[in-house]
């Protein structure tokens, strides 16, 4: 009996460890806008989702590490937009947990500034990208969208971007109209 009861407390030890580092959640208060934005990690699936609920521009995000996507529900837009995430510019997993921890912050540096625009066609099955993306982008319409070159001139209309940000480091441009809408 005492070797079961001296086992479990060891596992208990064990794995306490490596869950930490499968599921974290945060809640920051977003620099200069009206609104929070939550945050849960989940490293043994290699995915965060996000709950931005800005009230000028409110956004929900699953960022997909495995097959390198990035999807958003933009609420004011009505429709899911799904983007190829470079890795260059993209902060890490690892970035993203340590950032978490509030006085991290500071530590990463800018990527304000990444553009993408709205291509035309509708994405006509969802479930080859997971089920977290399906769920989240069912009832909207779903459009992939391509980054822009840096230095490359917007051949859009600035006021059909949608901006996002991502803490305190990381902001994005969806660009473009919404076909349909």
């Amino acid at each position: 009996m005492k070797c079961l009861i001296v086992s479990s407390i060891l596992l208990i030890f064990l794995l306490t460890p490596s869950m930490a580092l499968m599921n974290t959640n945060d809640s920051h208060l977003l620099d200069g806008s009206v609104g929070t934005q939550i945050i849960h990690v989940n490293a043994f699936r290699g995915m965060v989702s996000i709950r931005d609920n800005n009230v000028l521009s409110e956004w929900d995000g699953i960022m997909d590490y495995k097959n390198a996507l990035l999807a958003a529900k933009l609420f004011s837009k009505m429709a899911c937009v799904l983007v190829k995430m470079n890795q260059a510019a993209f902060p890490t997993l690892e970035e993203i947990i340590g950032a978490l921890d509030q006085q991290a912050l500071k530590q990463y540096p800018s990527t304000h500034g990444l553009t993408y625009t709205v291509l035309p066609g509708r994405v006509k099955n969802l479930a080859q990208y997971g089920m977290p993306i399906k769920d989240m982008c069912r009832a909207v319409p779903t459009y992939f969208a391509q980054q822009q070159k840096e230095g490359v001139a917007l051949a859009t209309d600035p006021e059909s971007c949608f901006e996002m940000q991502l803490l305190s480091f990381m902001g994005l441009a969806i660009c473009g109209e919404i076909p349909g809408l």
